[in-house]
């Protein structure tokens, strides 16, 4: 099935969305309002308050709210990095001075904060979870720099591999092969993507996450101040970053810029795939040459369709999101059963669905249609499960209770994506009221009166609801038409159209039938 990322870029915002064989599974945006504290930024923070009774702190990052560190959050090199960023100067030669401080002993688990935290402390910490309602940025002390393949661990000396590298000996390879090219002070994660990897690949992404974090070394020996040592990678590279795979088939991206940049990242994490990156030229919108713009509107809403009339019912709180999934007007055959069954099946992998494009986390709790055969919500649990495991989030999900509820835990990083997809009421304007009809007649009268001033004798055409059109030509010779023909003295035609709203007219020159004016009263 073909895999396909489309990047919309216009004026300072990024759009992604992910499709598989043309229907979207994954969507994000990226503005530059809110790239300033995102998901894996590393900053110098400042601790502003200690929270003994949950042992935790508040650190200022430049955010309106303050971030929330927890001691177990601290990390277990906490004390390295501590006299790191206390003891560099722009006197010292940074290299040198990385090199020599000690790997500290790993912090207690059941330590204080109070004991290596206190008020204004400047402190390096990683944003590891996103703003989300009135909750500031979750922080960690524990700083890593995620590549492709390897996760860069500064202070550490220990090298890990990823637990889905199933070979003994690629395990083996993988691991001598790190050791050799890691420079002392660094540790590393090997990630699952390295498998089967050449050791020059491994190698140039290991010198390019070395130069990221050293980038942030003349900022911190400068000032000790809050502020931005380094940023993850983009929302598009971090994309692609934990998505490419062989079976990618294309990107297309709408934005030169951006293109030559997916270009040379594709180009370093995967060599010989960068010929999958288009560069989409074309004067229409890439969002609607793809349909993405349709599923978009169609995706985001409180009520998405199903098929054969089902639909489901997306509500968010403060607490959790809810979903219910309702049958609608389904038409039924056979047994209420396996009604039952089919549609929550159905729904399940819209649901699944839905959780990756909104980016859902926290609780979510899914009210299915009741089932008795307790067969049948086995087999809806197992489909489900099996559903999730494409899904790049930590998540847990639970057996369907006898109310028919099943509970879904989702690791949450960020808020969840919603869109508004209604649009403002062309006959009331966003109010919810419209003009009294009562002066219906009057509004017709005063267009008239316009158009007849402009170019008196000319053929009208007058196109207006049904109902409007009943109220207006009612009579003949005392009907509101044949008065307005004779008071402005132009021929005038009446037509009906049953798309038209009630206080919505269209006027036309007859000759010409070009449109002289289309109004909502």
């Amino acid at each position: 099935m073909d895999k396909d990322l489309i990047i919309n870029v216009t004026d300072g915002t990024a759009e992604l969305a992910l499709t598989e064989g043309g229907r979207l599974i994954e969507y994000d945006k990226e503005s530059d309002s809110k790239a300033q504290f995102s998901l894996g930024d590393v900053f110098l923070g400042k601790v502003k308050k200690l929270l003994p009774s949950l042992n935790a702190a508040f650190v200022d990052i430049g955010d309106e709210k303050e971030a929330f560190i927890h001691y177990l959050d601290l990390g277990i090199n906490f004390k390295s990095f501590d006299f790191f960023v206390k003891q560099i100067n722009i006197s010292k030669n940074y290299t040198t001075f990385f090199e020599k401080v000690a790997i500290s002993d790993p912090l207690e688990k059941e330590g204080h904060i109070s004991d290596h935290l206190h008020p204004g402390q400047p402190v390096m910490v990683q944003i590891v979870k996103e703003p989300i309602s009135t909750k500031g940025s979750r922080l960690t002390g524990e700083i890593s720099i995620a590549g492709r393949n390897i996760v860069l661990l500064p202070f550490s000396d220990k090298v890990s591999i990823s637990q889905k590298i199933s070979s003994k000996e690629e395990k083996a390879r993988l691991s001598r092969l790190i050791y050799s090219i890691l420079p002392k002070n660094y540790g590393a994660i090997i990630r699952t993507a390295a498998e089967g990897k050449r050791a020059a690949i491994l190698d140039a992404e290991l010198k390019g996450l070395i130069r990221k974090w050293e980038s942030s070394w003349k900022k911190l020996a400068k000032s000790k101040d809050v502020q931005l040592l380094f940023r993850e990678n983009s929302r598009v590279t971090t994309l692609i970053r934990d998505l490419l795979a062989d079976d990618f088939t294309n990107i297309y991206v709408n934005d030169k810029a951006t293109f030559n940049e997916v270009c040379q990242y594709v180009a370093m994490i995967s060599p010989g795939q960068e010929k999958i990156v288009h560069y989409f030229d074309k004067q229409q919108n890439i969002f609607d040459a793809f349909d993405i713009t349709r599923q978009v509107k169609g995706s985001f809403g409180r009520v998405v369709s199903l098929k054969k009339g089902a639909y489901l019912v997306i509500e968010h709180t403060e607490a959790m999101h809810v979903i219910d999934v309702n049958s609608g007007t389904r038409i039924k055959t056979g047994e209420q059963e396996e009604n039952a069954l089919e549609v929550n099946m159905s729904a399940a992998e819209e649901i699944a669905r839905q959780l990756r494009l909104r980016d859902m986390g926290g609780i979510v709790i899914v009210d299915f249609i009741d089932m008795e055969d307790v067969e049948h919500r086995n087999q809806l649990y197992k489909h489900m499960s099996s559903l999730m495991e494409n899904d790049r989030a930590r998540h847990t999900i639970l057996p369907l209770t006898k109310f028919g509820l099943m509970q879904i835990t989702r690791q949450r990083v960020r808020p969840a994506t919603e869109i508004e997809t209604g649009e403002v009421c062309p006959m009331c304007k966003g109010t919810g009221k419209i003009g009294p009809t009562l002066l219906l007649d009057e509004a017709l009268e005063r267009h008239l009166s316009a158009i007849a001033e402009k170019k008196p004798g000319r053929s009208i055409r007058l196109v207006v609801n049904p109902v409007t059109y009943a109220y207006i030509t009612k009579g003949w010779w005392n009907s509101l038409v044949s008065q307005w023909k004779r008071k402005y003295k132009c021929p005038l035609k009446v037509l009906k159209d049953d798309n038209f709203a009630i206080n919505q007219s269209l006027w036309e020159d007859v000759k010409t039938s070009r449109p002289l004016g289309s109004f909502f009263d």
